[in-house]
C-alpha cells in the first residue's frame, strides 16, 4: 500500500482497512490461480491462512455492510462440499471478493451479487466472465433476474444488518430463505450461518420453517476460524439439498477448519438434479475410553422422508346467486353478514361471526363476473374466509371497470380535467370493515392475486412504520416472502429504487416530505412508470380525510399535504388498481373526498365535480352518508362488515380511589409547572447566557410568542 500511495497510511490517503481489503483480492487471485482444491489441500490453505496478518482495523463500512470475509481454507471446504459440477450455474449472493468461488472449477455460468461498489469493482477484475449484481442478497427473489435459476448457491451472509433494517437478528436467515426460493428444484446451497441458527427451543419454528422441503445434508459447527478477521464467532457449515428430506442431521462439532476437513462426510451430487436423496452415514469419531466413546457417538436422527408441497395457482371457483340470499334475523341494528350474490366453493365463514347494518344489509350487492386466482393451499387450509374472499372477488371485479370519460392531471391543485387526449382512469374499490376482519389479510390478498397474474409491482400505503411487520405479517400468512415488502424509507429522497418487482411500503407522512427539488411522491412514480397497473392500497385511508380542506375550529384550513399527495400518487398513475381500506370511510364526507376512483362526482353523476359533491352531501348529514354508501355497494364498489357482539356481556366497574391513592395523584399535579412563562423565561435566559443572542416573549391570552430580538423572526 505504500508503494501503491507513495507514503504511508500516517497522512490518510489510505487506511489499514484499505491494506486488509487489498490482501483479501490478491488472496483471491492467488486462490483462484490453485485452481481446484482437494481434501488434501485444506491443511496447507490453513497454513497460508495462519500466516496472514490478524485483521485489527474496521471501518464503517465494515460493520455496515458486515464484511467478514470468509477465511481461504473455509471456502475450500465449502467448495468441497459444494461437489459442483461443469454444467452448474453458480451465484454468490454476498460475494465480497469472490472468496467462496475463488477455487471454482469451470462451470457453466458463474454470477456474483455484491451491495459495496467498491468490492463490485474488484469483483470485475477478479472474475472477468462473471455476471456482476449490486442488491440486496436478502431480495433475490424479487430483485434477481427472473430466468436467473441457479443449481449451486454458496453463500455467506450477513448475520446481524439487513439493508433498511439496520441491526437485524434474523439478517442470515432471510438472506438463507431468498436463496433456498430462487435455487433449483434439486439444487444446493452451501451456506456459513451463524451459531444460534440451529434447532433451539427460540429457533426451532424458525429453522423448521427454512427448510421446508429441503434436505440438510450436513450442519457442522466450527468454533475458531474466523480469528484472522479479527473475530471469535463461532460459525456452522451448513450443505443443503432442495429436495424434502430430513432437516435435523446430526452435529458435527470441531475447532478448526483442519479438524473438520477430516472428518466431514462429503455428500456426492447426483448427475440427475431431482435424485439428490442420498445421505451417507456420519463417521464415527476415534474414541480412546468407554466413557468418551459414549460421549462422543454422534445422535442418529430417524430420516424423515416429507412430500414436496407444490403451490399450484388454482381459481376461486364460485356459484352466482340469481336471487340475492335471505337475510339472516335482526339483532338491534344488525343483520348476520353473508355474501349476497355469491356462494364460494370450500369456503369456510369468518372465525368470529360478521354482521352489517341492517340499511346496508337491504342492498345486495351485484353479480360480479371476475374470477381471481390464488394458491390452492389458501383454499384448501382455509387461509382466508368467506367474507375476505369475497373482497378479492369484488375488488378484482371493480378493477375491471373504468370511470366515464378521459382525464388529466389538473396543472394546479388536485383535480382531473376532462380531456379528449387524456387518459381512462381504472376504478377502485373502497374496503370499510371495521377491526378484526382482518384488513390487511385483504389487501395482502388482493396484491397476491395480482403478483400471481404478473403484476409484481404494489404500493402500500400505511398510517406508520411500526406496521411495517404487520403487512410483513399478513403477505407472509399467504405465501409471500417478508422481503418482498421494502419501506420506502430505506433509501434516500432522490435516490432510484434499486429493484424492479416487489412491494413498496410508504407511510402517509413519508409520502408527503419532500426535500428542495425531490420529492417522495415523484422517487415512488419514478418507480411505478407511467403503466403501472398494480395495486396501490390506502390502508388506514382516512389519514388522507384532509385533502379537500374545510371549517376546523379557527375558520377555513387548507388541505393536508398527506392527503394531497395521496391523491396525487392516484391522480399520475390511472391505470393502477386502487384499493381504500378504512374502518371510518363513510363517517364524514371529508373521508371519501380523497376516493378520487370511486365515480361520486364527474361525468355520468349527479354532482359536477368534487366540491358540488361534498356540499351537498354534507348538507344531507349522516342520511345522506348513508344513501352514498348504500350506492356504492349497490354498484359493487364497496362493503363494511363489523364483528357480531352477540354473547358478549358488559359490566360496569367501579374503581373507588383511596385517600393514598388520591395524595399520589395530588403530589404528580403539584410537580406540573403552574406557569408555563415562568418555566420558558428561565429557559430561554439560559440559552441567551450560553450563546450571547438574546432573545424576546410576548404574550397574549393563552399564546406565547419567542422571537429572535435582533432579526425580529418569530
Amino acid at each position: 500500500m505504500e508503494g501503491l500511495h507513495g507514503c504511508t497510511s500516517a497522512n490518510g490517503t489510505w487506511t489499514q482497512r484499505d491494506a486488509y481489503d487489498l490482501l483479501e483480492a490478491g488472496l483471491a487471485l492467488h486462490l483462484t490461480e490453485l485452481g481446484p482444491v482437494e481434501r488434501t489441500d485444506i491443511s496447507s490453505i490453513s497454513d497460508l491462512v495462519d500466516s496472514l496478518p490478524t485483521q485489527t482495523v474496521r471501518s464503517e463500512d465494515q460493520i455496515r455492510f458486515q464484511q467478514f470475509s470468509t477465511p481461504a481454507d473455509l471456502a475450500g471446504l465449502a467448495m468441497i462440499a459444494a461437489q459442483p459440477r461443469s454444467g452448474d450455474i453458480v451465484l454468490e449472493p454476498s460475494a465480497g471478493h469472490g472468496s467462496l468461488v475463488s477455487m471454482l472449477p469451470s462451470v457453466e455460468e458463474l454470477h456474483l451479487n455484491e451491495l459495496d461498489p467498491r468490492r463490485r469493482e474488484k469483483l470485475k477484475l477478479l472474475f472477468a466472465g462473471a455476471t456482476i449484481t449490486g442488491f440486496d442478497g436478502a431480495m433475490l427473489t424479487s430483485l434477481a433476474a427472473p430466468e436467473l435459476r441457479p443449481t449451486l448457491i454458496l453463500m455467506n451472509p450477513p448475520f446481524s444488518r439487513s439493508q433498511g433494517r439496520g441491526v437485524d437478528e434474523y439478517a442470515a436467515v432471510r438472506h438463507l430463505r431468498a436463496a433456498l426460493s430462487k435455487l433449483s428444484p434439486g439444487g444446493r446451497v452451501v451456506a456459513i450461518m451463524p451459531d444460534w441458527f440451529t434447532t433451539s427451543a427460540k429457533m426451532i419454528r424458525i429453522y423448521e420453517e427454512t427448510f421446508t422441503n429441503c434436505t440438510v445434508q450436513t450442519s457442522a459447527r466450527l468454533a475458531k476460524c474466523y480469528h484472522k478477521q479479527g473475530t471469535s464467532v463461532a460459525v456452522r457449515l451448513m450443505v443443503i439439498d432442495k429436495t424434502p428430506g430430513n432437516s435435523k442431521p446430526s452435529i458435527i462439532a470441531r475447532d478448526t477448519v483442519r479438524e473438520l476437513a477430516d472428518c466431514l462426510p462429503i455428500v456426492k451430487r447426483a448427475t440427475v438434479l431431482p435424485e439428490r436423496t442420498s445421505v451417507p452415514p456420519q463417521p464415527k469419531p476415534k474414541a480412546t475410553s468407554l466413557f468418551k466413546s459414549m460421549r462422543a457417538k454422534p445422535r442418529t436422527t430417524p430420516r424423515v422422508e416429507r412430500k414436496i408441497s407444490v403451490r399450484e395457482i388454482v381459481p376461486v371457483e364460485y356459484a352466482k346467486l340469481e336471487a340475492p340470499r335471505a337475510l339472516g334475523t335482526q339483532s338491534g341494528v344488525y343483520v348476520p353478514y353473508r355474501p349476497s350474490r355469491i356462494d364460494i366453493e370450500g369456503s369456510r365463514e369468518h372465525p368470529t361471526p360478521l354482521v352489517e347494518s341492517v340499511a346496508m344489509g337491504s342492498i345486495p350487492a351485484p353479480v360480479p363476473d371476475y374470477v381471481p386466482r390464488l394458491h390452492d393451499r389458501i383454499l384448501t387450509d382455509a387461509q382466508l374466509s368467506e367474507a375476505q374472499l369475497e373482497t378479492i372477488i369484488y375488488a378484482g371485479n371493480a378493477w375491471t371497470q373504468f370511470l366515464p370519460g378521459k382525464f388529466t392531471p389538473s396543472d394546479e391543485g388536485v383535480g382531473l380535467s376532462l380531456s379528449e387526449d387524456g387518459r381512462a382512469y381504472r376504478k377502485g374499490y373502497f374496503l370499510g370493515d371495521g377491526t378484526g376482519a382482518g384488513k390487511g389479510r385483504q389487501v395482502a390478498a388482493c396484491i397476491l392475486d395480482n403478483w400471481l397474474a404478473g403484476r409484481r409491482q404494489a404500493i402500500w400505503v400505511s398510517k406508520n412504520e411500526s406496521l411495517l411487520e404487520d403487512a410483513r405479517r399478513d403477505w407472509s400468512a399467504i405465501g409471500g416472502l417478508p422481503a418482498d415488502i421494502q419501506p420506502l424509507s430505506s433509501w434516500k429522497i432522490d435516490d432510484e429504487l434499486p429493484f424492479r418487482d416487489g412491494i413498496v411500503f410508504v407511510t402517509y407522512p413519508t409520502l408527503r416530505s419532500q426535500r428542495q427539488d425531490a420529492t417522495r411522491l415523484k422517487q415512488l412514480l419514478d418507480w411505478a412508470g407511467t403503466d403501472f397497473e398494480g395495486v396501490i392500497a390506502f390502508d388506514e385511508s382516512h389519514e388522507m380525510g384532509g385533502v379537500a380542506g374545510g371549517e376546523g375550529a379557527r375558520g377555513a384550513k387548507a388541505g393536508s399535504l398527506q392527503g394531497i399527495a395521496g391523491v396525487l400518487l392516484q391522480n399520475h398513475l390511472p391505470d393502477a388498481r386502487v384499493l381504500y381500506a378504512s374502518a371510518t370511510g363513510a363517517s364524514d364526507v371529508n373521508n371519501l373526498a380523497y376516493a378520487v376512483r370511486l365515480g361520486l362526482w364527474g361525468p355520468g353523476t349527479a354532482f359536477s365535480n368534487r366540491e358540488d359533491f361534498i356540499s351537498q352531501i354534507r348538507s344531507g348529514g349522516i342520511a345522506a352518508m348513508e344513501l352514498v354508501s348504500r350506492d356504492l355497494k349497490a354498484l359493487g364498489l364497496y362493503q363494511a362488515r363489523a364483528l357480531s357482539f352477540a354473547g358478549v356481556e358488559y359490566e360496569v366497574l367501579k374503581h373507588d380511589l383511596t385517600d393514598q391513592q388520591i395524595g399520589i395523584y395530588d403530589t404528580y399535579a403539584d410537580a406540573c409547572p403552574s406557569d408555563l412563562e415562568d418555566q420558558i423565561r428561565a429557559h430561554m435566559a439560559t440559552i441567551q447566557e450560553r450563546r450571547g443572542e438574546p432573545y424576546q416573549i410576548s404574550t397574549s391570552g393563552q399564546t406565547i410568542t419567542l422571537g429572535h430580538a435582533l432579526e425580529g423572526a418569530r
